[in-house]
């Protein structure tokens, strides 16, 4: 392994300790990391948008120079940081995939960005998404598809589909997205890393158009530890003044502990797939139950809990909450000459639905969401984790838009096959995708969704570290 393979093979939290030794300067870790993106990114297609290799090796060495005047910007200080390409980032165009959006250079940060900025990392460029972040399968006609960091004939999940990838082929230490319909979540799974869906308003999204209704989306951390996983939420969380309904209780990554005993006691109720209500995949429900075995095995409490709440009821309420938030910002597309040719057809068939949604609809829809999350709530007086598979199909061809059919069942929208991603996001809760296994005869990781009670990130977060120490096997295995 040469010194530069040592470099990027080291967690997020370790590469930063040897920063701040000055065992590693900051230009080695950004030549380290450059010889990767450019070995790699020819295949896989994560990174989007890259800066001029000179221009980063200036601001590494900047970097360096802070550090030899004993100045550390924070926990990101020379670490290279690609941003989803939703996140403005001055100076970088943020397409958000689009063909009408391809010169939209940002002329300032979103709140995230600026804060990984301030924390010290070098934005080498953007990671790969859908067209307008919509469906969980990275593709655009921008930029093309970016394939599977374990296989690359099949998705890589999405929207976060660039930053999972990058993040699995060590082409970055740490990786931010947002999620929405599981954006976070499900590309992680597929890539054997850990995302993380914070609780509503934990890290402040925008500022935007609409600071107020615009609640279901948020951003967050992906790592390949749940040590870096925390330490990027802690960089990224906080209360921010432009977004009023953000969280203002501290948020801290202290006190994890990497102890599979943390397990010991942990109630956690298995939705599995709502009684045979979710379409699933043979194969996908027996991994995420080898993983909810490996908690048991450590003293993890692990009993059958039913969902108790319409199902589809919740899944029209969904539909309408999306289309009410998808609708104007493709709306605001359309004013575009010639949009309607230039954006995709699920984008199109959310704002056309959207235009004939009514105020009577969305307030139906906003009671039931209230109404569900009081349910979760009762939910968590029995248990203190709910657990369901992250995905309900394993990778699909790339070449597929999305999975029309799970076994005998039609999907009947192009992301109903996502619907296991809906219950964390209309209670606001926090939810983690965690490696939990691989298909039985392809290449193909799965992940384990766990939902933590609301605004209970650092309790999840634990229940996260301690099932990494217990499956430490599993966790050491790469794609190749």
């Amino acid at each position: 392994m040469t010194q530069r393979d040592a470099i990027t093979e080291l967690s997020a939290d370790a590469l930063s300790q040897a920063i701040h030794a000055r065992q590693v300067s900051c230009r080695e870790v950004m030549q380290a990391y450059l010889q990767r993106i450019h070995r790699l990114n020819p295949t896989y297609n994560a990174i989007i948008n890259m800066a001029p290799d000179e221009a980063l090796l200036a601001q590494a060495d900047v970097c360096d120079a802070e550090l030899a005047a004993g100045h550390s910007r924070g926990w990101m200080h020379g670490m290279p940081q690609a941003i989803k390409d939703t996140g403005a980032t001055q100076g970088f165009p943020t397409t958000l995939g689009s063909p009408l959006l391809k010169g939209a250079v940002a002329q300032k940060d979103s709140v995230m960005a600026g804060r990984m900025k301030a924390a010290g990392c070098i934005v080498v460029g953007k990671t790969n998404i859908p067209e307008l972040a919509l469906g969980s399968h990275t593709f655009n006609a921008l930029f093309g598809a970016t394939p599977n960091a374990w296989d690359v004939q099949v998705s890589a999940g999405g929207s976060s589909g660039g930053a999972a990838v990058a993040l699995a082929q060590r082409m970055l230490p740490v990786a931010d997205g947002s999620d929405l319909m599981g954006s976070l979540r499900n590309p992680a799974g597929w890539n054997h890393v850990f995302g993380m869906r914070p609780s509503q308003g934990r890290v402040p999204y925008g500022p935007g158009a609409d600071v107020w209704l615009d609640q279901l989306g948020t951003e967050g951390p992906m790592a390949r530890t749940v040590t870096d996983l925390a330490k990027l939420l802690q960089v990224q969380a906080g209360h921010d003044t432009r977004v009023p309904l953000s969280l203002s209780s501290p948020f801290s990554a202290e006190g994890l502990k990497r102890d599979a005993s943390q397990l010991k006691g942990v109630r956690i109720g298995w939705l599995g797939d709502l009684n045979g209500y979710l379409a699933t995949e043979p194969g996908i429900l027996e991994v995420c139950e080898q993983a909810l075995q490996r908690m048991a095995g450590e003293g993890a409490i692990v009993t059958p809990l039913s969902l108790g709440f319409d199902t589809d009821r919740l899944w029209q309420c969904w539909l309408a909450w999306r289309r009410a938030l998808v609708g104007p910002r493709v709306g605001a597309l359309m004013l575009l000459p010639n949009a309607r040719a230039q954006i995709k057809p699920e984008a199109l068939w959310e704002y056309d639905h959207s235009l004939t949604l009514s105020y009577t609809d969305f307030s139906k829809a906003s009671q039931t969401r209230t109404s569900f999350y009081h349910h979760l709530l009762s939910l968590f007086d029995n248990v203190d984790v709910i657990a369901l598979p992250v995905a309900q199909v394993w990778p699909f061809a790339l070449a597929q838009r999305w999975p029309q059919q799970i076994g005998e069942r039609t999907m009947d929208t192009y992301h109903r096959w996502m619907e296991s991603t809906i219950y964390a996001t209309l209670g606001g809760v926090p939810a983690i995708s965690v490696p939990a296994g691989f298909h039985a005869t392809q290449p193909w990781p799965m992940g384990l969704q766990l939902m933590g009670r609301p605004q209970g990130d650092a309790a999840l977060l634990q229940v996260a570290a301690a099932y990494e120490a217990a499956s430490a096997d599993l966790l050491a295995k790469r794609p190749v």
